[in-house]
This record gives C-alpha cells, sequence and structure tokens, in this order.
C-alpha cells in the first residue's frame, strides 16, 4: 500500500511524503516494482519531459520507455532501470516530488455527467466533460484516480478547501518548437526533436493495430485543433457495430480524441488525445498516434503547421 498521507493536516504530510520519498530514492526503480520509488521517477521523468503516461506507482511500459528514453539524452547505460546514475541524473530537479493542492467550490460543483459509451449516446451531449471529480483531478496532475486515493486516505474529495497530496506536476516548464516528431510504433513512443535532431521530449502513445497499423513514411502537420468536435463515421472503421450511424460529438476531454487533434498530411490520420489515459501503450488505436490529453496539449504548443513528422515500425 501507498500510505504517504494522513488525515490531518496537509503541510506535515507534504513533509512527511517528502521525507520518505528522499530517504529512498537511491533504491533502484526495476521492473515489477511498485511504491514510493517508483512514483518518484514518474515525477521526475515527467518534469523532465519523458512522460511515464499515467502515473499510478508502478513499474509499467510507460515508465520503462520514459527511463529509457531519459538515459539515451544524458548517455547513460539504457536499461530501463533507475540505477544510481539514472537517479543522479533525474536529481538535478531538487523540487518537491509532491504538493499541496486544495479543492474549490468550482471542482466540487463541476458539472459531471457520466458519458455513454456508444456514439449515438455520445451524440446528444452538449458536452464531453469529466465523468467525475476524480478523473478531473486525474488529468490535471497526470495521475490516475486511484494513486490520487491512495495519497490521500481519510480524505472524501467532496468538499471544498480539502486539502490533498499530489504530483508536483503544475511546475513543468513548456517545450520549445520542435522542428520534428518521430513516432515509433516498435517502441510505442512520440519523441520531439530540435533542428539537429536530438530528442528533447518523449511521450507514450498508442499507434495502431493489425487492422490499422500505423502508416509508416515522412508526413507533415497540416493543423492544429483544441477541444475538437469529433465525427463518427463507422464505415471507417472495421470494428464498427452493425447498426451504428454517423454522429457528430461534442468537444471536451471524454471526446473520443480527446482534448487535441493534429492533422497530418494522410487523410484520416492524426495525433491526438483521449478519454482513457490509462490504456495509452496497453491497447491498440484505429491507426492514428493517441497520446494522454495532457501530453498531447504540450505536443500541441510545440509543434507549428508544416513541421515533419516520421512514422515507422
Amino acid at each position: 500500500m501507498l500510505a504517504m498521507a494522513g488525515a490531518d493536516a496537509a503541510e506535515p504530510a507534504l513533509s512527511a511524503a517528502d521525507t520518505l520519498n528522499a530517504a529512498q530514492r537511491a533504491r533502484p526503480v526495476l521492473p515489477k516494482t511498485s511504491g514510493p520509488n517508483v512514483l518518484r521517477a514518474q515525477v521526475l521523468l515527467d518534469r523532465a519531459h519523458f512522460s511515464p503516461g499515467e502515473m499510478d506507482a508502478a513499474y509499467g511500459s510507460g515508465l520503462r520507455q520514459a527511463i529509457r528514453g531519459f538515459q539515451k539524452l544524458r548517455q547513460l547505460k539504457v536499461s530501463g532501470e533507475v540505477d544510481a546514475a539514472t537517479w543522479k541524473e533525474l536529481e538535478r530537479d531538487q523540487e518537491p516530488v509532491l504538493t499541496v493542492y486544495t479543492l474549490t467550490a468550482q471542482d466540487v460543483a463541476g458539472p459531471y455527467l457520466a458519458i455513454p459509451s456508444d456514439m449515438a449516446g455520445k451524440a446528444k451531449l452538449p458536452a464531453l466533460g469529466y465523468a467525475s471529480l476524480g478523473e478531473a483531478l486525474g488529468e490535471r496532475f497526470h495521475a490516475s484516480p486511484e494513486l490520487l486515493r491512495r495519497l490521500n486516505p481519510g480524505k472524501t474529495m467532496k468538499r471544498a478547501g480539502e486539502q490533498l497530496l499530489v504530483p508536483n506536476v503544475a511546475i513543468i516548464k513548456p517545450l520549445p518548437k520542435a522542428a520534428s516528431l518521430l513516432v515509433d510504433a516498435k517502441e510505442g513512443t512520440l519523441t520531439l526533436l530540435d533542428a539537429s535532431g536530438t530528442p528533447f521530449a518523449q511521450f507514450p502513445a498508442s499507434t495502431g493495430s493489425k487492422h490499422d497499423p500505423l502508416p509508416e513514411g515522412r508526413f507533415q502537420v497540416m493543423g492544429v485543433a483544441t477541444n475538437p468536435e469529433y465525427r463518427y463515421n463507422p464505415k471507417l472503421f472495421w470494428d464498427a457495430k452493425a447498426g451504428d450511424a454517423k454522429a457528430r460529438i461534442a468537444g471536451g476531454p471524454n471526446n473520443p480524441v480527446g482534448l487535441a487533434w493534429i492533422e497530418l498530411s494522410i487523410e484520416h490520420y492524426g495525433i491526438h488525445g483521449t478519454p482513457e489515459p490509462g490504456k495509452i501503450g496497453k491497447t491498440q488505436s484505429h491507426g492514428c498516434v493517441r497520446l494522454t490529453n495532457w501530453d498531447v496539449m504540450q505536443v500541441v504548443r510545440a509543434v507549428t503547421r508544416g513541421a515533419t513528422v516520421l512514422m515507422q515500425s
């Protein structure tokens, strides 16, 4: 159990949590491990722009790829494990791993609405907002709702003014503009590169399936839309259900393409967000490149029309 916070004052709880993390940080983060050291690595990698995806304090594929990408950039032994040398580089960032967030009245009020699973049901909604406060906070702090509950035992998350321990990711610095993007289906990553071809940010991605493999080649960014409307056409999906009809789905974080759509110079393909961040890199897509909503928004701010997108498997 990842018990980092008490039910009392948040500031002492934060201090205790950071002390626990600091005391154990020299221990390696290896496959099949979980707990405070893993969460510490996830937060530090996220702030270094090597996203582990949805943080959950457990070693998974997103964390492994983030570690490998960070190690390559820093010219360390590429192992996918946080060894002493990797810790040393990560801990150049000395900001607290966790911070306190105070719930606002707006946080508690929402509105929150259950999202239908079918496209026809989604099409009836005026917006595809968050289904719950836990989901909204999870996206804001790049964490699974379950991790937030484990960080805050005894907290109801239903009262304005309640103080919560959360990953300290609001301090992540904006990315510079990318000259090109590399999507690697084998690695399950999207990487941003500068004009010299040097990578400076990496994100876990779902990149197609055997039915809809990632198209290989060199393409261009044609445009960017945030909070996009989604137009569903069942003829484009091999797994569409009989009787499905075309539908227009309003924007919002639970829209099928999430908070952003980056249009590419190949019809029907793009880079976009998702309403299911926990499934990135674990489930297949319909050929497009799918990122968490918070990661795709970082990419949106780092790309411009005409940027090169190289896709490979």
